[in-house]
């Protein structure tokens, strides 16, 4: 795959500009290969997962009182797949129980991305079997759930891209570092997905409607956005990361006053750039508090036609080229979030995901996928086409709950706080 030539072609989907720095396609590209690498492991009926056996793709470590995860597929840009998850889950959980454990640590070994997704042609080709991806996504919400509570402290050091899925593990954190190199979007609805692995909870309770547009958009946050947003804690030169990690290492505790501190010696205050969309907040609360995608879009033309609204356009041209299905659901999603408890918006998200990937009411998602990256003629041809022809009654139904024992189990009750897997669950009998 031609990654520069792929990202231009997302570029001109999304009607930005293609003649631009090879890091800037590097990081657009990332942000369209955001969503999760669902795959299950079986052979026969699920998604093959190209990882070699062999390969450490998360390393655990434990030094005195503090753990470190580092993410280990630098040329994958640290994808999210199965065998991740379930690494993932196995060091939480171990050191969680771990008296010993104190100061959890959450990094990369090296290149440019924190996490930023997975292989969607591996999500395409898994489409004609059955539930290909059900148990990676059963055992991803049900990690996010105990990221979010989980009571050892932890520090996600991220640097370079960290989007969709990845974002899950920084944004979550007791304390969440990012650098002039981090790039965040959740760019999942443009291709009939939806924002999920608990960004419909995150990005409901933003500051005023900033999370539907960050829903509905894609747009990208840089590191000194992701602070002044609240998505991240804490704002360090990426020069001076190493450091930090070892000064963490060498405090060898858990007390959050004392972590705190320490990261603070290395951050510095952030002042956004005169052109941050985050400078924009009146008008993106104006255009994003409407009750439809619809009325949005025509909020969003009407600022669009005034001096100095220039930024509009292209983001305007973004969302129109959008699945209308994706952005209705994602919508509601996030809507529905600002009522619910993170629980409830992860069994919701469970829902959705399952619900779209059956298709149950459009293949947007599939046929996104294969205008961007199978047959990349940027030509998706949604069903529906257009907004007005997108039922409500529809979009009901993948919000519809399942059975009571096919919902995603989230053990809320302390003493049987990690119960719920995968393995236990209806789905593996």
């Amino acid at each position: 795959m031609n990654l520069i030539a792929l990202t231009k072609q997302y570029l001109q989907f999304h009607c930005f500009q293609a003649s631009t720095s090879p890091f800037y396609l590097f990081i657009c590209f990332c942000a369209v290969c955001g969503f999760r690498l669902y795959q299950s492991v079986p052979a026969n009926q699920m998604a093959k997962e190209v990882v070699n056996p062999d390969e450490l793709v998360v390393v655990g470590e434990e030094l005195d009182h503090v753990r470190i995860i580092t993410l280990n597929r630098p040329r994958h840009l640290n994808v999210i797949s199965s065998k991740v998850v379930s690494l993932l889950a196995k060091y939480l959980e171990k050191w969680e129980r771990d008296e010993q454990a104190q100061l959890i640590l959450i990094k990369v070994g090296a290149g440019r991305a924190f996490s930023a997704g997975g292989d969607l042609k591996m999500f395409y080709e898994g489409r004609k079997s059955k539930d290909s991806c059900l148990e990676v996504v059963y055992r991803m919400y049900w990690l996010c759930y105990h990221i979010h509570t989980y009571k050892k402290t932890q520090v996600a050091l991220v640097q370079g891209i960290s989007m969709g899925g990845g974002a899950s593990l920084m944004v979550p954190m007791k304390f969440s570092v990012v650098t002039e190199k981090t790039v965040f979007a959740t760019p999942e609805a443009s291709i009939g997905f939806h924002v999920d692995c608990g960004f419909s909870y995150m990005l409901s309770h933003l500051p005023g409607h900033l999370g539907e547009y960050l829903a509905l958009t894609g747009a990208r946050l840089n590191g000194k956005e992701l602070v002044v947003a609240g998505l991240a804690t804490h704002f360090v030169p990426l020069e001076k990361l190493p450091e930090l990690e070892k000064r963490l290492i060498s405090l060898n505790v858990g007390d959050e006053n004392a972590v705190k501190a320490t990261i603070e010696e290395f951050s510095l205050h952030v002042q956004l750039d005169e052109d941050s969309i985050l400078n924009k907040k009146q008008i993106i609360d104006e255009c994003f508090s409407k009750d439809t995608v619809a009325d949005i879009i025509k909020s969003f033309e009407v600022e669009a036609s005034k001096e100095g609204n220039e930024w509009i356009g292209p983001v305007l041209k973004g969302l129109k080229r959008s699945s209308p299905t994706g952005l209705k659901i994602t919508l509601r999603s996030i809507r529905e979030g600002r009522k619910q408890t993170l629980a409830e918006s992860l069994k919701k998200e469970f829902r959705l995901t399952m619900n779209i990937l059956r298709t149950t009411i459009s293949a947007d998602v599939y046929e996104g996928i294969r205008a961007l990256t199978i047959d990349k003629d940027n030509a998706p041809k949604w069903d529906p086409p257009i907004l007005d022809q997108v039922d409500d009654e529809k979009i009901d139904l993948v919000f519809q709950p399942f059975a009571e024992d096919l919902e995603l189990k989230v053990p809320e009750q302390e003493d049987c706080r990690w119960d719920g897997k995968y393995e236990n669950s209806a789905y593996a009998k």
